[in-house]
């Protein structure tokens, strides 16, 4: 949380709201007077402030620790303000280097395309798309062309550039550092410029190249923006942060039920962080429940709230029901309302099919080995009721297999 001073100048208590809602989470907020001054001067012309969210189309989906400062975003744009979701199609092109050792490949205009698409559909479940301005960086920075590029790179020296710790670390380790590289923060601080902003978004990585835009403002003559930087958002295992190849995210797509029993995995200490971060509720709601666990109420009644907010949010609040209803069903040992259904053939004489072997073929198991592995520590069930011998065969019939707590299958033999 930003641990900047009161501002000293008189403020009306709807600025001083506006300001709890801008800071509720934050990393940082720079400069926090600046952004109060910004606030009272909003109010004072009834001008909403313009609130700028650059992001790169690198993949096609997003998962929730994306939608960390989507929701910041909606929470300034619920106060009035006008939010920019920019698509950063041209800059992607350059490829960001921030946080990383080397360069990340540049993407192709067709890869950025359909990228965008998604980015932007996935958005909207976060952000009121009626009050949503969508721009591109390539309306401003195409236009630019070699004389423009020049004209801006001759606002910022490279000595500047290698203050940024990337950069600093590469050069003084020997990895190749390519010029086109110094283009990216440059053009990150130019839309800035484009879109007059007042405030822009980022996560903690990308403080300097927010830094940026401040000072290509004011070297064109406009009023700095002010940054606020967001912390990353740890995964599922409550260490490293939520990434696809770390395998601890909850994808925004991803189903309901699934999405609802990933968010109960979590650890209670975790879970006020992503109240903080993720949920809608306000802070005094969120510090009151806190209260009541702390008090003796279980801490698994808070997790499940939750649960269904954020999936309500991505699904329905009918899907968090349902899928509430689901993860009762299976701790309880029942049978989900949804699962797959499988057909296998018998042997030519009809022979019955050994459990191991079934379980390899719908799907349950690597192998008949890990199978037979996973009867051994009581985790297979056949309708219910857990299977003890490995030696077990079945013959014609439909059967419900079922592997640990989230695994099902309905399987007919014949």
């Amino acid at each position: 949380m930003n641990q900047a001073s009161s501002p000293t100048l008189p403020v009306s208590d709807r600025v001083r709201e506006a300001l709890a809602v801008t800071l509720r989470g934050v990393e940082e907020l720079l400069p926090q007077d600046d952004w109060v001054k910004k606030l009272a001067k909003s109010e004072a012309t009834g001008t909403p402030l313009r609130i700028k969210l650059g992001l790169d189309p690198t993949a096609p989906d997003i998962h929730i620790g994306h939608t960390v400062v989507l929701n910041k975003m909606r929470q300034l744009q619920d106060l009035g303000h006008t939010v920019i979701f920019l698509i950063g199609d041209f800059t992607s092109m350059i490829g960001d280097p921030s946080g990383r050792n080397s360069t990340r490949p540049p993407l192709t205009a067709e890869q950025i395309k359909v990228n965008a698409e998604t980015y932007y559909r996935q958005a909207s479940l976060v952000l009121d798309p009626t009050k949503t301005e969508i721009r591109y960086n390539s309306e401003w920075s195409d236009p630019l062309g070699a004389r423009g590029m020049i004209q801006l790179a001759s606002r910022y020296t490279v000595a500047r550039m290698m203050e940024r710790n990337d950069f600093h670390d590469r050069f003084k380790a020997g990895t190749p550092i390519a010029v086109h590289e110094f283009l990216y923060p440059l053009m990150q601080g130019y839309d800035s410029v484009a879109l007059h902003s007042d405030l822009e978004l980022g996560g903690t990585d990308q403080k300097f190249n927010l830094l940026m835009g401040r000072t290509l403002q004011s070297e064109y003559g406009q009023e700095p923006q002010c940054i606020l930087t967001m912390p990353l958002l740890e995964g599922l295992d409550g260490v490293e942060k939520m990434s696809k190849s770390k395998n601890n995210y909850i994808g925004i797509s991803e189903d309901p039920n699934t999405m609802f029993a990933k968010v109960l995995s979590i650890s209670d200490v975790l879970m006020w962080k992503w109240y903080t971060l993720l949920s809608f509720q306000s802070e005094a709601f969120i510090a009151a429940l806190k209260a009541e666990v702390e008090g003796g109420r279980n801490p698994k009644d808070a997790k499940v709230a939750l649960a269904k907010e954020i999936t309500a949010r991505f699904h329905s609040a009918q899907a968090a029901d349902a899928a509430e209803q689901d993860f009762i069903n299976r701790s309880k040992g029942g049978i989900p309302d949804t699962i797959d259904e499988i057909s296998l053939p018998l042997g030519e004489s009809g022979a019955a099919m050994g459990i191991g072997a079934l379980l390899k073929s719908a799907g349950l198991a690597a192998s008949s080995g890990e199978g037979n592995r996973l009867i051994d520590g009581g985790g297979v069930r056949i309708d219910s009721n857990v299977v003890s011998d490995k030696g077990l065969k079945l013959g014609a019939g439909t059967y419900v297999l079922q592997v640990g707590k989230r695994k099902f299958a309905r399987v007919t033999l014949g």
